[in-house]
């Protein structure tokens, strides 16, 4: 579902796509950004003036932390083990982080180009505490893209 023009979202709900497999029921996503280098091309004008100009660099690569609630699926699991024995062909995927609007429809996806996961962590485990459980996945990647 498209947005009006000047319409802006709330991020209801998010997911997360790997190898064609989705993970709903992200309840964060931080750390997704694009990012590259600046150069600065130091020169003299044609009249000695001395100028600086910024010019674009190289894309830098990206971190993005998926908040979820505890469950019985282990993909994060499995993924990250990969990882962690070296098997990198196995562990790096192509995937996209998803934001879904209160419908359940998806309005943005962002591409994560040969990613793979960094570390897992469990929140704390507390004897009697209610609070819910989660699990943080750092996710590296290469580069992002947002969708058209």
């Amino acid at each position: 579902m498209a947005l009006p023009d000047l319409d802006s979202s709330v991020g209801h709900s998010f997911g997360c796509e790997i190898d064609g497999i989705v993970i709903k029921h992200i309840t964060e996503v931080s750390g997704l950004k694009m990012e590259q280098d600046v150069i600065d091309l130091k020169q003299n004008t044609m009249d000695g003036k001395f100028v600086i100009k910024k010019l674009p660099g190289r894309p830098k690569a990206g971190e993005v932390t998926l908040t979820r609630g505890l469950t019985g699926d282990n993909s994060f699991e499995k993924w990250i083990e990969s990882a962690h024995f070296g098997k990198m062909s196995d562990a790096r995927k192509g995937g996209a982080i998803i934001v879904y609007d209160y419908e359940g429809t998806p309005i943005k996806r962002y591409t994560l180009v040969n990613a793979w996961p960094k570390s897992l962590e469990i929140g704390a485990l507390k004897a009697g505490d209610t609070s819910v459980l989660t699990e943080k996945l750092v996710i590296t990647y290469e580069e992002m893209k947002p969708a058209a």
